[in-house]
């Protein structure tokens, strides 16, 4: 899988850590310590230096890219991962850190952003898109829903994936909605 992807791992990379960058050059309008976590009510409750939450995160993110990767091709199984998953696991990680750090950015410039529903919006449509993703999954040891009978029995695999697929699009729809009531 590595070799296969690895223009497409480099690419995913560079997105992860595109936030530094932006971070670096708004770092003269950035507080000394930003808002890097919130409450249910959008409130900032967590904080970090500056330095931390433009450098830190995304190379912590970036690590958490590679180690999925990684742990995605060395899965016995991993010839039945379609690569359309692969693509849905090379891109989570850089989606999340140009939503997060943009979020991030704009509530240190400008704290009237609700980031209850941006991040409410956000996780809808993750739901959404792994929902979607679900029933076509194969068996693997990594991505899925592994539990003992389901990796016994394609059937049983498949029948499960369809039906959490069809739990995570109306989760998905429902979180969507649920961010724009206020």
């Amino acid at each position: 899988m590595i070799k296969k992807n690895l223009k497409a791992m480099i690419l995913t990379s560079i997105v992860i850590l595109a936030p530094i960058v932006v971070g670096l050059i708004l770092w003269d309008k950035l507080p000394a310590e930003m808002a890097t976590h919130f409450n249910e009510t959008g409130k900032a409750d967590g904080w970090s230096p500056k330095g931390f939450a433009i450098i830190g995160l995304p190379l912590l993110l970036l690590a958490v890219h590679w180690f999925c990767i990684a742990f995605t091709s060395v899965d016995p199984k991993n010839k039945n991962i379609s690569d359309k998953i692969v693509t849905l696991v090379l891109w989570i990680c850089p989606v999340i850190s140009i939503l997060g750090s943009g979020a991030m950015y704009l509530y240190a410039l400008d704290n009237s952003v609700n980031t209850t529903s941006f991040a409410t919006l956000i996780v809808g449509c993750v739901f959404l898109v792994i929902g979607n993703y679900m029933p076509k999954m194969k068996q693997s040891y990594t991505i899925g829903i592994k539990l003992p009978w389901t990796l016994d029995s394609e059937e049983n695999w498949y029948r499960t994936h369809r039906f959490a697929g069809y739990a995570f699009m109306i989760a998905g729809v429902v979180t969507i909605i649920a961010g724009f009531i206020d």
